[in-house]
């Protein structure tokens, strides 16, 4: 049995067994068909022996159940008649026993301990079995697999001890690469469920537009803005060159558009599931754009982001001028915006996320505590700590440790 066992300081004695290890215990094992009472049921069985419980832990997959109970070995003379009685209620249960002798508590688990998220669409039995094999090569345990989501994607994840974050991180990005999943891996603790700062690009990450290139098309220079668009993320151009090069082009634009503009502008799917579920759980949530705030402004109403912060298109006697005003908000800026968020918000920058798709975000992607690529262009999927390439932007959700229904139950209580 591999159950979970408490967190421990680094400085804490290696044994963490609750139990000394010379001290007789009996794993008794329940497997068959669920049904209500069974946990119940066993342990009221195990209570006439005078045992005491030392670890329990129970899977219940596709309505079969699996019932793990370590318990203290009962006392003298009556280890055979605890056995007899197990077996004999598990079959009446119409249920499958399995009783190990042996001593002590679980193994202590290694020093490193990490969470290994696993994102198919689909999963395959191929890229698990290379995953599995991937994480023993480092050197680590797979302590416990357990399921985040069914859809829009399954989502998986392993809880591994006995090897360093950073190895298995290096070691599973190229797993990921070559059997076409996405994966994450961050270290275990107390900081993954600390209230946390969630920073995302806005074009091609929190929404599905390039919003240049949608002022562009009202302007009649849609493909050529497209062009340096493209060249600007794939990091060929510098960005506030290829900014005011592209601004310049929107000259004489009446004012008005902005508002056309804004209501053509697209939410990626499951942008809203992700900034609803993440406010309700504490979470500070933000966006930074290499784009407009004509347009982020809005965004930061509709979607109650703590956040907003781009460029501004400078407007004066209601025509564009083709000019931005203020700060320019370029790769650099995008990482400083980045800690002046977290400072604002009380959050270490070793509790941020970041999430973006161009070479403009990597600054701020190597920045976060936890940088996602979001169908990322390949320089910034190569350089981020993690990659998305499902278009469903919830889908982050699951990077930190976040299950589906989890989701779904916050949403049928509307809390």
């Amino acid at each position: 049995m591999s159950a979970s066992q408490p967190q421990h300081p680094a400085d804490a004695p290696t044994d963490t067994s609750t139990v000394p290890a010379d001290v007789p215990t009996l794993l008794v094992k329940i497997f068959g068909k669920d049904r209500p009472g069974l946990t119940a049921g066993l342990f009221d069985t195990l209570a006439a022996y005078s045992v005491d419980v030392v670890d329990i832990e129970q899977v219940v997959t596709r309505g079969r159940i699996v019932l793990c109970a370590l318990v203290t070995e009962p006392p003298a003379g009556l280890e055979g008649d605890l056995r007899a009685t197990v077996h004999s209620w598990a079959e009446s249960m119409k249920m499958q026993a399995e009783i190990i002798s042996g001593l002590g508590d679980n193994r202590p688990r290694g020093l490193g301990r990490s969470h290994v998220t696993v994102l198919g669409h689909p999963l395959t039995a191929e890229s698990t079995a290379a995953i599995a094999a991937a994480i023993t090569g480092t050197g680590g345990n797979i302590d416990r697999i357990f399921r985040l989501a069914k859809y829009p994607v399954t989502a998986v994840e392993f809880a591994v001890s006995g090897t360093e974050t950073e190895k298995l991180r290096t070691v599973l990005a190229i797993e990921a690469a070559r059997w076409g999943v996405d994966m994450a891996v961050v270290a275990a603790g107390l900081h993954r469920r600390a209230q946390r700062l969630v920073v995302m690009d806005v074009d091609s990450t929190l929404i599905q537009d390039e919003v240049i290139e949608l002022f562009a098309a009202h302007a009649g220079c849609e493909d050529k803005v497209a062009e340096v668009t493209a060249a600007a993320m794939r990091g060929e151009l510098d960005f506030e060159q290829s900014l005011h090069a592209r601004v310049a082009l929107l000259e004489g634009l009446d004012a008005s558009v902005v508002d056309k503009v804004r209501s053509e502008v697209r939410l990626t799917p499951g942008a809203r599931t992700l900034i609803r579920t993440l406010k309700r759980l504490g979470y500070q949530v933000g966006v930074v754009s290499g784009g407009f705030t004509q347009v982020t402004d809005d965004l930061q109403d509709r979607l109650g982001l703590d956040f907003a912060q781009a460029n501004t298109l400078e407007i004066v006697d209601g025509k564009l001028t083709g000019k931005v005003t203020g700060e320019i908000v370029d790769r650099a800026g995008k990482a400083r915006l980045l800690r002046r968020f977290a400072a604002e918000a009380g959050v270490p920058l070793s509790q941020t996320v970041a999430i973006g798709d161009g070479a403009n975000d990597l600054d701020m992607l190597n920045a976060a505590g936890l940088g996602v690529a979001f169908n990322a262009k390949p320089v910034v999927r190569e350089a981020a700590h993690t990659a998305v390439n499902v278009p469903f932007l919830d889908t982050v959700l699951y990077l930190l440790g976040i299950t589906r229904e989890e989701v779904e139950a916050a949403d049928a209580q509307g809390a």
